[in-house]
């Protein structure tokens, strides 16, 4: 057992050293993951702050210029234009200088102090669709604000029912709080998955692989020996981005630490076992590198981290059960808003342990027969 014990260690050892000497796999460790983390968790947002608005303005009254106010004050609209004709605004939008327009008739103010509807003409550039929702939607807020002040001052009688809405688990509905925990899955699964890649690869194009097989080790000691290097600096790397997503970005941690750090675990080992297994088939770098990114790709899409995989087909559905960046994103998802604890992500845990057992059992096997 001690004899076992020195070989993987003597590997694990070997391994992080081929690892930390190379600048080029230091960087790779360190810079681009925490870089991605915060370029992504700026850009990744479906929240529009700032969206360009034009408004033709042809009422006079102090309602339609309170209306305007309103837009203006929001943090989600710059008024940036005030075209003077309807073709003035066709241009603005031809040319996206805008991407919201606004024409309030002449009779808007005369009309609400008479109890009559005031029309509003909204454009929106719709080559953009979600944008354009999105907008829609902040306008339509504003819109029932100003109708409620409306109703108040002139005495109308209130609405016989009222729909109050609150966001459970993230209350101000903020995008970001959805999407950067996802990325604590998504890069530490690029990390861990080019690490492992590359393992058995780097043997084979500098020679030492062959050597590597005379050698005592038996070949589940060599899985376990170039499985621990992996773990170690996922285990790292997790902990890195997560410290990032709770101090900069603010994002809670409601639930339990070590739920968070088991499902991290279990999702390493399924991504060291996708790895190893695409090392031990690879001849180069290259080609691990090329199937480390034919990996990455699907895994992301049938994830779940930007679509709902409710959304997606039914046959796609079912291939979504063995990515196991599905159920990681659950989890971190579920531990930093949900406060879930291990007993409520059971049903994520086991997935992950079952394909990490069935990619490390195949990549013992590749080991084993060599394949070129």
């Amino acid at each position: 057992m001690m004899e076992t014990l020195r070989h993987i260690l003597a590997l694990a050892i070997k391994e992080f050293l081929a690892l930390l000497r190379d600048p080029r796999s230091r960087f790779v460790l360190i810079g681009p993951p925490v870089f991605q983390l915060v370029v992504f968790g700026y850009a990744a947002t479906f929240d529009l702050d700032h969206v360009p608005v034009a408004v033709y303005n042809e009422d006079r009254g102090a309602l339609g210029r309170e209306f305007i106010a309103r837009v203006a004050g929001s943090p989600h609209f710059d008024i940036v234009a005030a075209p003077a004709s309807e073709r003035a605004i066709a241009g603005l939008l031809d040319r996206r200088a805008v991407i919201l327009a606004l024409h309030l008739p002449q009779d808007f103010s005369s009309n609400l102090r008479r109890g009559e509807v005031g029309r509003i003409q909204a454009l929106f550039d719709g080559r953009n669709s979600n944008t354009a929702m999105i907008a829609s939607n902040y306008l339509r807020q504003i819109l029932i604000d100003f109708n409620a002040r409306l109703a108040a001052e002139q005495g109308r009688r209130p609405l016989p029912a009222r729909l109050e809405v609150r966001a459970w688990y993230n209350e101000n509905l903020s995008s970001r709080w959805f999407i950067v925990p996802g990325i604590v899955g998504l890069l530490t699964l690029v990390v861990t998955l080019v690490v492992t890649s590359l393992s058995v690869a780097r043997e084979r194009e500098q020679g030492t692989f062959d050597q590597l097989l005379v050698t005592p080790l038996r070949p589940v000691e060599i899985l376990i020996g170039k499985s621990l290097p992996g773990l170690v600096i996922g285990l790292v790397e997790g902990t890195l981005i997560l410290l990032i997503v709770l101090w900069w970005f603010g994002v809670p941690l409601r639930g339990s630490l070590p739920a968070l750090y088991l499902g991290l675990t279990l999702f390493l080992l399924s991504a060291i076992g996708v790895g190893l297994m695409i090392s031990a088939i690879s001849v180069t770098q290259q080609q691990a590198m090329l199937g480390a990114f034919l990996f990455l790709v699907p895994a992301v899409i049938l994830s779940g981290f930007a679509t709902p995989i409710a959304n997606m087909p039914e046959p796609v559905q079912h291939l979504t059960w063995f990515d196991p960046l599905r159920y990681f994103l659950a989890i971190v998802r579920g531990v930093l808003l949900e406060g879930a604890d291990v007993t409520t992500l059971a049903s994520q845990y086991w997935p992950m342990a079952l394909i990490g057992a069935v990619s490390l059992v195949a990549a013992g096997w590749l080991f084993r027969h060599r394949l070129y």
